[in-house]
């Protein structure tokens, strides 16, 4: 009888340290251990989605210094909305070009692309900062978030303004048939986009 009782608490005993080890080891491969904790929101991610009346960009920068890593976070966020306006407003100007029969289509369209640079860089000098956090990490160093936003209103002002003070490309400008462009466009970014 004593040998069936050892022999009990024997397998017992076995059961409750695999039972044990199993779970440890469980708890030790997880997602986070291998790529870290992920965020599922990020601040000013949302404030930082362009729609059909506003283009829109988000960023984020860490730094030991707090008023370095705000200032990286800005300087990444005004590189992707110039990024953003020049690649919509070069789709509006290839659709207004194929749209219009020209006979210096080519000729037109350089020189428009190249005044649609350089209002994209004036443009960011009229922005404005819709979201701005920032937090401390374990380690000490500063993380900051920025979401800013131009509205597409002034640029599309800022264009018509340039193109009116140039002669050669203002014979071949259709203001009307141009907005009409644009703001289609702009629709259909927000629809793709899902806003």
């Amino acid at each position: 009888m004593k040998l069936k009782q050892t022999i009990g608490l024997g397998a017992l005993a076995l059961c409750l340290t695999f039972g044990a080890y199993s779970c440890k080891s469980k708890k030790a491969v997880t997602s986070n251990s291998e790529v870290g904790q992920i965020l599922e929101d990020l601040p000013c991610e949302k404030n930082g989605k362009s729609d059909k009346n506003y283009f829109r960009a988000f960023s984020m920068a860490t730094s030991s210094d707090l008023s370095l890593s705000k200032e990286k976070a800005l300087l990444l966020a005004k590189q992707r909305l110039v990024t953003l306006i020049k690649s919509n407003t070069k789709s509006v100007t290839d659709r207004y070009v194929n749209e219009r029969e020209m006979g210096s289509a080519a000729e037109f369209e350089q020189k428009f692309e190249n005044l649609t640079r350089e209002v994209a860089d004036e443009t960011i000098s009229n922005i404005v900062v819709a979201c701005e956090k920032s937090s401390v990490l374990p380690d000490k160093k500063y993380r900051s978030f920025v979401a800013i936003e131009v509205e597409k209103e002034d640029l599309l002002n800022s264009m018509n303004n340039k193109i009116s003070s140039n002669s050669k490309l203002q014979i071949d400008y259709d203001k009307k048939k141009y907005e009409e462009i644009f703001r289609e466009e702009m629709e259909k970014m927000a629809e793709e986009k899902g806003y």
